[in-house]
Formats: structure tokens, sequence, C-alpha cells
């Protein structure tokens, strides 16, 4: 996508200026960039703003004269093992853009922590909206036109599953079948080691899992964070979406985990009222899906059987994961590591998430009883 002309670029709304903690050196990042790079228009030292949502990897907006860029970089303070990786991250982006066109293309990967104090990225800016907790009025978007925008969602998640992995290149990054069984593992010691005595154990949440857990469905590429904070939508077309952001988690692996990962961020108009106050994003919205709804629709679209005895899984580990990202998130802030407001919140959200998962778990012994 071509970069727009200094006039007509606006700052995206979430872009602030950057907490003292998560400052750098600018300078030495602009010169690192015109050594490192053939790119035009990186003349001066950029202004810098930093996304508000930055509670995982940390994300800038670096605004030259002439165009604008995006940094990535990890979060300051403690990390669990294996996340964080910015070369990955910017590989991952590099070689599925070659069959992929949703994909931020990436400037420039450093390692040498020296330059501003972590490794980082830099990409392009995908010019577009970015949808947060609600669609703005300034869209115009009818009911249609937001049932349009769910569908194009689902749409471009199932693109991304049936993208061959390697013709990507990308064929690396599977270990193979055994994928959920993995995951249930992995997240489950994840939580263990993060744990801080506010919170509940999930030790019976983590092992209905196990005692749960269905083979895989297939090894597809998965983006493991598909949700509308990582969509670009068109400047000329909201329902249409140009890019998808945040490739952090990206890996090969059962296509069902990435959309229970979906599902777990979908707050739907008739939830409770914790969740509606804990929404991130604007799926509540009248023309969008339900939560089931899209499931099918998903799996229609794929091919893929569905039941909700089957699907009472998927939905449980979703959340349960979203609950693990958010304590490690909170840790950071529980041992005095970070001043961001964004993970000082995050403890409610998983003392919330414990007492979902506990109910949707009441609710599928209930089903299986009726049946059997």
């Amino acid at each position: 996508m071509s970069e727009p002309s200094p006039d007509a670029r606006s700052t995206p709304g979430n872009a602030v200026a950057v907490r003292d903690e998560d400052a750098f050196d600018v300078e030495a990042l602009a010169s690192w960039l015109r050594e490192h790079t053939t790119e035009p228009g990186l003349d001066g030292v950029p202004e810098v703003r930093q996304f508000k949502g930055g509670a995982s990897n940390l994300t800038y907006l670096l605004r030259y004269a002439g165009r604008d860029l995006i940094l990535r970089r990890p979060p300051i303070g403690t990390k669990a093992k294996g996340a964080h990786n910015m070369r990955r991250e910017s590989d991952i982006q590099a070689s599925l853009g070659r069959v992929y066109d949703q994909v931020p293309r990436i400037i420039a990967w450093c390692g040498d922590e020296a330059v501003i104090g972590s490794e980082f990225y830099v990409m392009e800016r995908m010019v577009g909206t970015v949808l947060r907790r609600d669609i703005p009025d300034s869209l115009g978007m009818s009911r249609g036109d937001v049932n349009l925008l769910c569908r194009n969602a689902l749409d471009t998640l199932v693109d991304l599953h049936r993208v061959d992995v390697e013709a990507a290149g990308l064929g690396g990054l599977g270990k193979g079948p055994g994928y959920v069984e993995r995951q249930v593992t992995g997240w489950s010691a994840r939580f263990r080691k993060a744990r801080t005595p506010n919170v509940g154990s999930f030790e019976k949440t983590m092992a209905w899992l196990e005692e749960n857990r269905p083979e895989d469905v297939g090894q597809v590429l998965i983006h493991n964070d598909f949700r509308f904070d990582n969509l670009v939508l068109a400047e000329d077309d909201p329902t249409r979406i140009v890019g998808v952001l945040d490739w952090e988690l990206a890996t090969v692996g059962d296509p069902l985990m990435d959309l229970g990962g979906a599902m777990a961020y979908w707050v739907q108009a008739k939830d409770d009222p914790a969740a509606k106050f804990l929404r991130l994003q604007p799926t509540h919205t009248p023309g969008m899906l339900t939560r089931i709804e899209a499931v099918r629709y998903y799996c229609d679209r794929m091919g893929i059987p569905m039941d909700a005895q089957k699907w009472a899984f998927y939905e449980v580990f979703g959340l349960f994961r979203l609950a693990v990202i958010a304590q490690q998130i909170y840790l950071r802030i529980y041992r005095g590591e970070t001043t961001n407001p964004q993970a000082s919140r995050m403890r409610w959200f998983v003392v919330y998430l414990d007492l979902k998962c506990r109910w949707l778990i009441r609710q599928h012994r209930r089903r299986t009883s009726r049946s059997s």
C-alpha cells in the first residue's frame, strides 16, 4: 500500500506520548536505520509516539517528514521463555508476505540491543482504520455493513488457514501432530509459573482440559491472536480488510485452536455485565454474528463438522489461554517492573476468566449428563 502524502496523514488516535519507562534513543535508531536499509524518506529524526495497547510487545509510530513506519520491541522486565522473539515475528511476516498480501512489509530487524536497549524490527505502516472497543460513528456503518465486516473478518481467518505453509517457507514452524496436547501442557505450565497469590489456581480448569482434549483436526498456519484490533480496514471501505497485524504468536497448528482463541475476545450483546465491561472489541454491535454463529460460519467455510459438545473444549481453552496471557502481563506490574495501566487491570481480567471457565465446564457437564 502506498504511503499517504504528508498533509493527508493523520496520527492514529491511540498513538500517545511515549511512557518514560518505554523510551529509547531515537537518534540512535534513526542513524541505525539509515545505515542498514535502503529505504527512502528516512532523513532526520522521526517523531515517536507509542500505541496505548502495548501490554505485551511494545509498538511505536515513527513519523518521518514524508512517511510513517512502525517499530516493535519486547516489553521491559520479566518475559516468558520463548516469548517476545522479534526475529521470529519479523521472519514470519517477511516469509508470509510472499503468499498473503495482508501482512505489513518488513523493513529491518535489529538484534543489536545496544541500539535502543533491546532487539526490534521496523515495518511499514498499513494505512486504514483499526477498531477498538466501539465502531466509530464517523464510519457511517449500517447493521448490514457491520454484518459484512464480520463475515469478511472470518473469511480473512479462513484464507489464512488455507495458506500453503510450505510455499510460504514456514513449514519449519510446525512440530507435527500433537499440537492440542502441547498447547494444553505448555499453557498450563506457563500459568503455574506466572501465578500470583491474588488470583485463582485454575487447577480444575487445567485438569478438565487435559481430560477432554481432542485430537488435532489439521496443521495450518495460525495467527493465535486474531481479533478486530489486529485488523486494518480499508480507508475507502470499512467492511474490507487490508491488513492483519501482530504475528508474535503465529505458528503451524490446529485451526480450531486459533478460532477458539479468537472467540475468547468475542463479547456479544447478551453477555453478562462483567464481560461487557472488560470488552476489547466491538463484537456486541448490532449486525455482528454471535459466537456460535461465527463458529458455524467458519466451520462451514472450512468444511469442519462442529457441535456444542465438541466446541466446549476450544471455548474453554481459548478463555484459559487468554487468562494466562493476561496473568503474564500482570506479573510484570506485580513485580514492579512496569507502570503500564493496561497491565494493572489484568488481574481482574484473570479473576473473571477463572469464573467463566468454571461456569462453562459446569454447563458442559450438565449437557453431557442429559445426553447420556
